[in-house]
């Protein structure tokens, strides 16, 4: 990566203008600016969401996961002998997922229905290097309490609302971790894998993330994103770097940079990568997304996990960690006023945050995502 390109990264994205505290109008709605600029450009960096007691929360939460993630991916114990996390816990699915240093483990593969079509400029580790690094945590809202209560915010949930109706379903969350000097790459790729032939495709249809950043990012760690290329339904990747003499530096392309605390809404129709972490410092990101009803309901997305079906039973379940999440807000956070998921709203008591919810809902919660 040149060091221009990053320099100049810098500039096109300040100079969009998309980004500030969160703000209501005085209706309630999410204020015009920042809806506008949101469907304009495919995303908005809110400043200052987290702080204090919260973000000393999730970073330490985050630290003690790591700590307990197995050596490599074919180890069964952490660096101190311990069963690694989640195979204590009878954890269907890996919590933890590696790859090589300063390389792009998914460009160029099948992975997630091919949707990563084009492999990005690797590096060579340092020699020092280990031979692989974490590059996601899975199981957040079960694994840290920290991150489930980030997850029940009621601005954020406000949001979500406004953006995918009062309907929405979640669709799924990860901790991506860019280590400092050797964070592995994700080529460029647009997240939606499921309705891009369907005749109600739009900008919106592929839902969205919020990502939250528990320490600041720079160009060297960040997502970078082609602003505005989310409502242009599916994009041949590879024409794109073929177009740009086979560079990966795609020239419009701008860096995600926040503060720590930040929070940006991000398309999942939105053109997007990162580099590998070169000489930038961590980055860890706690990425969790959600979806309109209608682009889930009754879909079978043959592209994640096999031959499903999203029903009213397994939207149902998956949903239910929404109001245990908002509950486990308010229990930490009880001058908040809580956020009301209107489609669970006549169960509320069925969905406290306790240890049978614990048992019953957020116990390998991620088998019924909602991946399209």
């Amino acid at each position: 990566m040149s060091t221009d390109y990053f320099a100049e990264g810098r500039e096109r994205v300040y100079a969009l203008g998309n980004r500030g505290p969160i703000e209501f109008d005085e209706t309630g709605k999410l204020a015009p600016h920042i809806t506008e600029a949101y469907w304009r450009h495919g995303f908005y960096v809110f400043e200052g969401v987290v702080s204090g007691d919260e973000l000393e929360d999730l970073r330490e939460d985050f630290r003690r996961v790591l700590e307990r993630a197995p050596c490599n991916s074919k180890s069964k114990v952490d660096s101190q002998g311990r069963p690694a996390l989640g195979l204590d816990m009878d954890i269907e699915r890996p919590v933890f997922q590696f790859a090589r240093p300063l390389s792009d483990p998914m460009g160029g593969t099948g992975s997630t229905g091919g949707r990563y079509h084009v492999k990005m400029a690797e590096h060579e580790p340092p020699k020092d290097a280990p031979d692989e690094v974490v590059l996601q945590i899975a199981g957040n809202l079960e694994m840290s309490d920290s991150c489930l209560r980030l997850y029940g915010h009621p601005q954020l949930l406000q949001i979500t609302e406004e953006i995918n109706g009062a309907d929405f379903t979640p669709f799924t969350d990860a901790l991506w971790v860019k280590p400092a000097g050797l964070g592995a790459a994700v080529a460029w790729h647009q997240d939606g894998t499921t309705h891009w032939n369907s005749p109600d495709l739009d900008a919106g249809t592929h839902g969205f993330n919020f990502m939250a950043q528990l320490y600041p990012t720079t160009p060297e760690n960040a997502l970078w994103i082609v602003p505005g290329m989310h409502d242009q339904g599916h994009i041949e990747i590879k024409e794109l770097i073929d177009a740009n003499g086979g560079s990966d530096e795609l020239p419009d392309a701008v860096p995600l940079l926040c503060e720590a605390g930040d929070v940006a809404l991000c398309n999942r129709q939105m053109l997007h990568c990162s580099f590998p972490n070169k000489n930038g410092p961590i980055r860890a990101t706690f990425v969790f997304g959600f979806h309109r009803r209608a682009s889930v309901l009754n879909v079978e997305p043959a592209r994640w996990g096999g031959k499903v079906r999203y029903d009213e039973a397994r939207i149902h379940a998956r949903s239910r960690t929404i109001p245990v999440a908002v509950d486990a807000r308010a229990q930490r956070f009880p001058d908040e006023e809580p956020y009301v998921y209107q489609p669970l709203a006549h169960d509320a008591e069925a969905n406290r945050f306790n240890e049978e919810t614990r048992r019953t809902v957020l116990h390998n919660y991620n088998n019924l995502d909602l991946g399209i």
